[in-house]
């Protein structure tokens, strides 16, 4: 290929963006993911959760210039550490907006990075949008172009993974470089990459959003080593030992930069979670709790609960050890108290509730064929409950709330907001913080804002 490549293509678009590039519509829905992703950042800062305290603490103890602001916990530290550090809380609760097609949780990695990078560069809230924004895009093309589902069969995991080169790209246009050290951002992006859905096996729930917190630190990292100067591997997504080659065995190249800069699906099709755990229980979750208000059903009622689910992401929820993502913990526990909670991740409901036990031992998970061809634009689910009574009440649904065709209304967002950053935040400052995250666009930095979010969380006892 000539050097009008790929690379070359999307290195160009970075450096040549610009908030106002976007039609209005795109930077309204940028404003209200960057809103709800910051309320489930500020709530992962809780000192009763582990992975934010211990990240913390970890990057405390490395040292360094303070350059950026550690979310929830009062310190600055060096761009790249902060990076890592929030990075890392904004995947913690798993409650902010994701990608269902993507298979992403790409707002986990651009706020902490936008912010990290912003504060250093001195960045408007503007451009601050505008990276986030960039990011977002970026992160959903490679994840597209190189297919959600093959990084899975790979053992993958997308949003690590792709989210490195959104983070890049986000980093890259912050720190302002020309198209050529954006394209050497890229190639050091691509040797950093990484991310295992070895997580699975953690119960902690401490290595799944560290791998958020490494796409930021690693996506940072490349774009500052850019700026200095520092060599890459050149035509990344083009020539040689391509990142096609490494993460995919049936990429699509091509969708990388068909049609940049005309459409904005890596933003326009984010969904925003009305509940805290995997996104592919969402679909599942809407119909059982429909079912469990239409017929008052109560964990001693149910004599069995089985969820139909595409074949490819059963691993991700059938027993998996993490609470977040396990269908026989999450199901139960939303019946059992009719909603699910930032909390019900991280504390075992099970304990000291003999009736939620057994209700968890009654799930079962299965695949259906008929689900499978819509995966992964949809996580299409079929939820049947067996009563103790002898009746099999069944919904299906494909479509979850808080997705762009089934949106969650204003209130319920803001409600959303205000639970999760007031779990951490006296009642002024999340006021303060909704107010500030709202008129962004034309803050004249980002003071104010990492102010406001590097105040230290109160401890609340969930």
């Amino acid at each position: 290929m000539t050097r009008a490549n790929r690379t070359s293509k999307l290195a160009e678009f970075v450096a040549g963006f610009r908030w106002e590039d976007l039609p209005e519509a795109v930077r309204g829905k940028t404003v209200e993911l960057v809103h709800d992703g910051a309320g489930a950042l500020v709530a992962a800062a809780n000192p009763t959760f582990s992975t934010g305290r211990l990240i913390a603490a970890f990057v405390r103890n490395q040292g360094g210039a303070e350059q950026a602001t550690v979310v929830g916990h009062g310190f600055r530290t060096s761009t790249v550490m902060a990076a890592l550090a929030n990075g890392t809380m904004g995947y913690a609760c798993d409650v902010e907006p994701h990608h269902p097609e993507g298979i992403l949780h790409p707002i986990a990695v651009m706020v902490p990075t936008a912010l990290a990078v912003g504060e250093y560069s001195r960045a408007t809230g503007a451009r601050f949008l505008a990276a986030v924004a960039l990011g977002l895009e970026v992160e959903y093309r490679v994840s597209i172009a190189l297919g959600p589902a093959e990084q899975y069969a790979l053992g993958f995991h997308p949003s690590a993974i792709c989210g490195t080169f959104g983070a890049a790209a986000a980093a890259s246009f912050l720190l302002q470089l020309p198209a050529e050290a954006v394209g050497r951002a890229f190639g050091l992006a691509a040797c950093q990459a990484s991310g295992l859905m070895a997580w699975e096996s953690d119960p902690t729930e401490n290595a799944r959003p560290f791998q958020m917190g490494l796409a930021a630190r690693n996506g940072v990292t490349a774009a500052l080593l850019a700026q200095s100067g520092f060599g890459a591997p050149a035509d990344i997504f083009d020539e040689g030992h391509t990142v096609f080659r490494a993460y995919s065995r049936a990429a699509s190249p091509e969708r990388l930069v068909e049609d940049l800069g005309k459409h904005w699906s890596g933003i326009t099709e984010m969904a925003i979670k009305p509940y805290s755990c995997v996104s592919f229980l969402h679909p599942g979750l809407d119909a059982l709790l429909g079912l469990v208000a239409e017929n008052d059903l109560r964990p001693e009622s149910i004599e069995g609960i089985r969820l139909r689910f595409p074949k490819a992401g059963i691993h991700c929820v059938d027993d998996n050890p993490l609470k977040s993502h396990c269908a026989q913990y999450i199901l139960p526990v939303a019946v059992a108290n009719r909603q699910l909670k930032v909390a019900d991740i991280f504390i075992d409901r099970r304990i000291g509730n003999p009736a939620l036990a057994a209700l968890c031992r009654k799930v079962t998970v299965e695949s259906d064929p008929e689900l499978d061809r819509l995966f992964p634009e949809f996580y299409a689910s079929i939820v049947e409950v067996r009563t103790t009574s002898g009746d099999l009440l069944t919904r299906r649904n494909d479509i979850a709330r808080g997705y762009p065709e089934s949106p969650l209304s204003p209130h319920e967002l803001q409600e959303k907001f205000v639970t999760l950053a007031g779990s951490v935040m006296e009642a002024r400052a999340v006021v303060q913080l909704d107010g500030a995250l709202r008129t962004l666009a034309g803050a004249p930095d980002l003071v104010e804002l990492a102010h406001l979010l590097g105040t230290p969380a109160r401890q609340a006892t969930p």
